[in-house]
C-alpha cells in the first residue's frame, strides 16, 4: 500500500498537521508539498491525502494547479482532503478548502474514504489550536483503520 500526504502550507500550520498524519500513518507514508511531488509515485498510490490552508474560502493556488495538473492519476485512488481553518464563524461563509478538495477528487474519480478534516488555527498566522496536531494524527489513523476494515 502506498500513501502520500500532499500539502501547501503558508504559515507553516498545514504543513505541521500533514506531517503529524505522516507518522502516525503506515511506514513509508510520503508527505510532500504539492510542488514538490514526483509524477511516478502517483502511479502506484492506493491512499491520497490531500491538504491546504482554507483561504478565502479555497485551497491554495499550487493546491488547486495539482488537483487539475493529475486528475487523470486520481481515478480509483482512495482519497481524503483537510484543511487548517479559522474557527470565526464568518468563515465558514465562504467555505473551507478541504470541501472544495474533496469535490475535486471526487469530480477526477477518487473513491472519497473519509469527511473532509478541518483542523483549527488561533489566527491567521497561527497556531494552530491545542490538541489539533494530535486531532490530525487520530483522523489519520482512523482513515488506516477503516481502509483495513472495509
Amino acid at each position: 500500500m502506498s500513501t502520500i500526504v500532499v500539502y501547501d502550507s503558508t504559515y507553516g500550520n498545514t504543513e505541521k498537521l500533514a506531517k503529524s498524519m505522516g507518522d502516525a500513518m503506515a511506514a513509508g507514508t510520503k508527505v510532500t508539498r504539492a510542488n514538490e511531488v514526483n509524477p511516478f509515485d502517483l502511479d502506484a498510490v492506493d491512499l491520497l491525502i490531500i491538504g491546504s490552508p482554507t483561504l478565502g474560502g479555497r485551497p491554495m493556488l499550487s493546491i488547486q494547479t495539482f488537483l487539475v495538473k493529475y486528475s487523470d492519476r486520481i481515478k480509483g485512488v482512495d482519497v481524503a482532503a483537510f484543511d487548517s481553518r479559522l474557527s470565526a464563524k464568518w468563515v465558514g461563509v465562504f467555505g473551507y478548502a478541504s470541501n472544495k478538495i474533496a469535490n475535486s477528487l471526487k469530480q477526477s474519480g477518487g473513491n472519497l474514504i473519509a469527511p473532509p478534516g478541518g483542523f483549527f488555527v488561533k489566527g491567521k498566522p497561527g497556531p494552530l489550536k491545542d490538541e489539533e496536531i494530535e486531532h490530525a494524527a487520530d483522523w489519520a489513523k482512523a482513515i488506516v483503520e477503516n481502509r483495513k476494515k472495509g
